[in-house]
């Protein structure tokens, strides 16, 4: 076995790993790097490796900075077959086409400035007509648990990783001659609606993820309160609570708390909540068709004919003149919209509108990427530019870090116990945080490679 490393080497995004074995090249994820590099010029350097020459693609879930280059693989020549959950093939068809949306609207815009200084130039990654495109590699949908056949005496495992819906944990096994995981993300246990991480059986080589690698999530029952209490005082100063919210899992995590804080009196029966995002409005209908992913106590709420998500006045808005009319709203609603890292998207007009006001809030409920615009404001920023226009910021700033997806410091150490692996290969972090998780392992053979590098097993 070989693998060969070609995102998420020592930095966040863009998880691109491909295994050579039993004459097959199988890519494990093909992200898109995120944060103040999206949209640049990165995303579309060459992969390292012909995509023509690819075999197979294992997915490990939909999240932008794993699934985000598939179009672009398959421009560039890939013929092979994805193979996924059935959960992570509906939503990475929502992140493709999202992304490539956001692309063709960048592309245009900057098509108009080059316009006005005489030549043109810009064109998108990829188009939406690629995303779709993209969409016939998708082959095998896997459940948990299932042995799938790769090769001959080539086996796959596909293990519930607990960080989104159909998040996965792969364990590749070459017969008589060893056995790879790929943790993809690892989730956040304790949390609600999915399960909890499926620590995997032993395997040989651990190829896992690093993103809290040095540090210890807050509680998330203290969270919840901090969200209730930030919500309830923002309506007694009279003004509007904006989240910028993740599509994936954040969006759901947060319909579900607030419908617990309207039925346990915790927050107001009318509370209007906006969910202010095509698709976290998408996302939220492929989670309904999902239960079989979820925890028993949220399962049983779908037998009992509840849902989750739903709470009495919550209003989704998908058309643009909707996402407007939010705008004559003075005080007293919550509006969730994308992007949660505030890069794009309708959040970028909402916060126009709030950022000014001492009566609002904004709540941060997710990782937040140096350089964008919600790392700023998180650092404390006293002005940011918004649509050529420099906004002060006077409404109260709240970032609540209890509702991560992904496991900590303690569980990322008690998913390696379990898996016991002989050699370990640490991915999908940042170059310091990966060096103070090697130190808390009580591992000899732990590496760290860069990206281009090649590891032969």
């Amino acid at each position: 076995m070989k693998i060969s490393f070609h995102g998420a080497d020592r930095e966040v995004t863009g998880s691109c790993h491909l295994l050579e074995v039993a004459g097959k090249r199988i890519l494990i994820d093909c992200g898109l790097y995120q944060g103040s590099r999206e949209l640049t010029a990165e995303n579309g350097e060459d992969f390292g490796f012909d995509p023509a020459s690819i075999d197979l693609l294992l997915l490990t879930h939909a999240h932008l900075d794993h699934c985000g280059r598939i179009p672009l693989l398959v421009e560039r020549g890939f013929a092979g077959e994805i193979i996924s959950t059935a959960a992570t093939r509906e939503l990475a068809r929502l992140v493709m086409l999202d992304a490539a949306f956001l692309q063709e609207e960048e592309a245009r815009r900057r098509q108009r400035q080059a316009s006005r200084r005489g030549h043109s130039d810009g064109r998108p990654l990829y188009t939406m007509l690629d995303a779709l495109s993209s969409m016939d590699r998708f082959g095998r949908m896997v459940a948990y648990g299932e042995t799938i056949a790769l090769a001959q005496g080539l086996t796959s495992i596909f293990y519930d990783a607990g960080h989104i819906l159909g998040s996965a944990s792969i364990r590749i096994e070459h017969r008589g001659n060893g056995s790879v995981i790929f943790s993809g993300d690892i989730g956040n246990s304790g949390r609600p609606i999915l399960r909890d991480p499926q620590p995997p059986p032993h395997a040989d080589v651990a190829v896992m993820e690093t993103t809290y690698g040095d540090r210890l999530h807050k509680p998330l029952g203290p969270s919840v309160e901090e969200l209730y209490a930030a919500i309830t005082d923002t309506f007694a100063r009279g003004g509007n609570v904006v989240i910028p919210t993740f599509a994936l899992e954040r969006a759901q995590e947060i319909l579900y708390y607030l419908r617990v804080g309207v039925e346990s009196g915790r927050l107001p029966h009318t509370l209007p909540v906006f969910l202010d995002s095509p698709m976290a409005i998408s996302a939220t209908e492929v989670f309904r068709r999902h239960p079989e992913c979820y925890a028993p106590e949220e399962r049983d709420l779908f037998a009992d004919g509840r849902d989750p998500f739903t709470l009495p006045g919550l209003h989704f808005t998908r058309e643009t003149d909707e996402s407007i009319a939010i705008n004559r709203i003075s005080g007293g609603a919550i509006i969730m919209a994308g992007s949660g890292m505030c890069t794009g998207g309708r959040v970028r007009h909402h916060l126009r509108r709030n950022l000014w006001r001492a009566d609002s809030s904004i709540v941060f409920v997710g990782y937040a990427a140096s350089g964008t615009l919600a790392r700023l404001l998180i650092d404390g920023a006293k002005a940011v530019r918004l649509f050529n226009e420099d906004i002060p910021v006077r409404a109260r700033l709240h970032t609540i870090n209890g509702f991560s997806a992904h496991a900590d410091q303690d569980e990322l150490l008690a998913w390696h116990r379990a898996i016991r692996p002989a050699q370990t290969i640490l991915v999908h972090g940042d170059a310091q945080v990966m060096q103070r998780f090697a130190a808390q392992l009580k591992a000899t053979d732990v590496r760290m490679p860069a990206k281009g590098e090649a590891v032969t097993l």
